[in-house]
């Protein structure tokens, strides 16, 4: 081979092209970039077809929003399960220190057997359903290929959507009929982990009302003997005694100051009864506001369908009414059907084995398939 002057002039023209940058090359961080190509998709997404409407426009505007909530959530979900450890753990000292001597000492043995074969039930249904709500997972489609029926294609994993299927943008990930992200389990509620959150709710919420109902003559005491102790602060620890109280002979000889009492109380007492305030208003608090929640995940269980599910049949109801038409749950098969299927309930000693005592049995099914007409007769004959 042979090399002339074109040889070398193309020669050196390449390696001055790879030694000097181009002109007009992005010279921005790599960071920076990635954020205006993610603005530029925003702004793109308004005009990308003639499917957009307003449903698409409120993501695209307030997608930084929902990021935001997501990482905020996602990083302080370990804070929310060791808050709920911290407070659950304070109302057990409480008990197990003051409450439960007082119980031996005044209680009969009726009355003592009760409150501690009842207290240490609920508190191992609270303990184990919880334990279990924030270490089993919630359910994942298949990654990998498989001829598993799929209703669409997720738009953030761009993988195949089982039936009841939704994306967690906390998780990341798509989960198996996905109820909601919850961040005092610092993970998602679905199929495999749906009714150990409940289990969990409806356990704390007797446990609550429990502490509530029993504690409320001692809150009572508690709150009376606080307010006289307040009175009882305002006297002074001593008096100056002057003029005819010394002639008169108030005092002893030499003494000026008259040195009121010691308090009947002491900081013990004190701080058994701000206990006790504390105690009751806590599981007072929790019994109202997570026994509203209880209820409402009750009434959608009766009905066969999740949170989220509840609003898109919602949205389908008032879409077929335009129609004349009436939308029924493809998923709803009785109301004792729904809680058999979502207790596990297979047989009668079920309802104790499975309900009423700690049970780690998974839910029936895949999570995958899914029955989606209404069956007369029931899916477990019990």
């Amino acid at each position: 081979m042979r090399w002339g002057p074109s040889s070398a002039l193309h020669l050196l023209r390449c390696v001055r092209l790879r030694s000097c940058p181009r002109r007009g090359r992005n010279t921005l961080p790599l960071w920076i970039r990635e954020i205006l190509a993610y603005m530029r998709l925003l702004v793109q997404s308004f005009y990308f077809n003639s499917l957009t409407d307003s449903d698409v426009v409120f993501d695209s505007v307030f997608e930084p929003v929902f990021w935001t909530v997501d990482y905020v959530t996602r990083w302080f979900g370990t804070l929310f399960v060791w808050l709920v450890v911290i407070l659950v753990g304070s109302i057990l000292v409480i008990c197990y220190v003051i409450l439960l001597p007082m119980v031996l000492k005044t209680y009969s043995p009726e009355g003592i057997a009760w409150h501690l074969c009842y207290g240490h039930w609920n508190l191992v249904m609270i303990v184990f359903h919880y334990y279990k709500a924030t270490t089993t997972s919630p359910g994942y489609p298949p990654t990998e290929k498989n001829d598993s029926p799929f209703v669409s294609v997720c738009k953030r994993c761009i993988m195949p959507k089982p039936a009841r299927t939704h994306h967690c943008g906390i998780c990341n990930r798509c989960i198996l009929r996905m109820d909601h992200h919850c961040p005092w389990l610092n993970n998602c509620v679905g199929y495999l982990n749906h009714r150990y959150f409940f289990s969990f709710c409806v356990a704390l919420t007797l446990g609550c009302v429990y502490c509530s109902i029993s504690g409320r003559d001692l809150f009572l005491e508690a709150y009376n003997a606080i307010e006289s102790f307040k009175h009882l602060d305002v006297v002074k620890p001593g008096v100056p005694v002057t003029g005819m109280g010394v002639l008169i002979g108030l005092l002893p000889p030499g003494q000026t100051i008259y040195q009121t009492p010691a308090p009947p109380y002491t900081f013990k007492d004190k701080m058994i009864h701000k206990s006790i305030i504390y105690m009751w208003v806590l599981t007072s608090t929790v019994a109202v506001a997570l026994g509203a929640l209880t209820i409402w995940h009750a009434v959608l269980i009766t009905r066969g369908e999740t949170s989220i599910e509840r609003h898109i049949n919602s949205k389908e109801r008032k879409r077929l009414a335009k129609r004349g038409q009436v939308y029924r749950n493809p998923f709803d098969y009785g109301r004792l059907n729904n809680w058999k299927y979502f207790l596990g309930v297979e047989k009668r000693s079920h309802w104790l084995t499975r309900v009423l005592l700690p049970s780690g049995h998974t839910p029936p099914g895949d999570g995958l398939t899914w029955d989606i007409f209404p069956v007369k007769k029931d899916l477990i004959p019990v």
